[in-house]
């Protein structure tokens, strides 16, 4: 990765998106040469079996604000850590590579950020002004509930903390990012597609560190997707809400 600073960095995490990735990286190029002079895109490919990777790399010979780091399969958060942690933007934008929330929302983002000097805004699909697009009602429910588990045992006032569109200042990303416990550079790999409860532990030390935060409504489209086990991994994620607080109570975050 270069050291010289760039405006943006675009942190795309990736498992499997050969049949999407280049749409999006067209759509977030295309958008950000007319935002801003100087950004880049990492995509960070986490161990694909399919020709994700390859895609990428062949993508980016034409377009060089494309990056492509590879790594074994760990799952989303410790995806999202290796692009974060190798990003050079002065704001860093976590995104999933289907942007199901438009890239064109960064704008509203970072006028928040800019204007009213916050330290973090997250893209949300709750409250006025959200519009949520073809979503099963099954999945509403069961971010619904995931989300009062979550207001309860970590995030209270967060109304949606697994939108996966989120907007950092540099230091911000870069000091919440070295503290993860659960999903940092230490998680093991895994065998099967796992999106986790990261978020959480993110905006947890994000809180504790004293980072202002904002929450604001976007547009999002619900995009298919097999990698998630309705039952399954709704249990291992409300697991993971709690070992975050356990850490919490531990002393594991402690930030002195």
């Amino acid at each position: 990765m270069t050291n010289i600073m760039k405006e943006f960095s675009i942190v795309i995490p990736a498992y499997n998106e050969s049949d999407k990735i280049i749409t999006s990286l067209t759509q977030v190029i295309s958008f950000m040469r007319s935002f801003t002079p100087s950004f880049e895109v990492i995509v960070v490919d986490d161990g694909s079996t399919d020709n994700t990777a390859a895609l990428v790399e062949n993508y980016s010979k034409d377009n060089q604000e494309v990056k492509i780091i590879k790594t074994i399969h760990k799952g989303k958060g410790p995806t999202v850590f290796t692009g974060i942690t190798q990003s050079s933007g002065k704001y860093i934008y976590m995104a999933d590579a289907d942007f199901s929330t438009p890239i064109d929302e960064l704008k509203k983002l970072h006028n928040w950020l800019i204007e009213h000097n916050y330290d973090i805004v997250i893209a949300s699909r709750e409250g006025l002004g959200a519009s949520r697009i073809n979503e099963p009602i099954y999945r509403h429910i069961m971010g619904r509930v995931f989300n009062f588990l979550v207001q309860i045992i970590a995030l209270p006032g967060i109304k949606d903390s697994q939108c996966g569109f989120k907007l950092f200042r540099n230091k911000a990303a870069k000091e919440i990012f070295r503290r993860l416990k659960i999903y940092g550079d230490e998680s093991k790999q895994i065998s099967s597609g796992y999106m986790g409860a990261f978020d959480v532990e993110v905006l947890y030390l994000a809180k504790k560190l004293g980072y202002k935060i904002k929450e604001i409504s976007v547009t999002w489209k619900y995009v298919k997707t097999s990698r998630l086990h309705p039952l399954k991994d709704s249990i291992k994620m409300a697991l993971d809400v709690v070992r975050v607080k356990i850490n919490d109570l531990k002393g594991t975050y402690k930030v002195n």
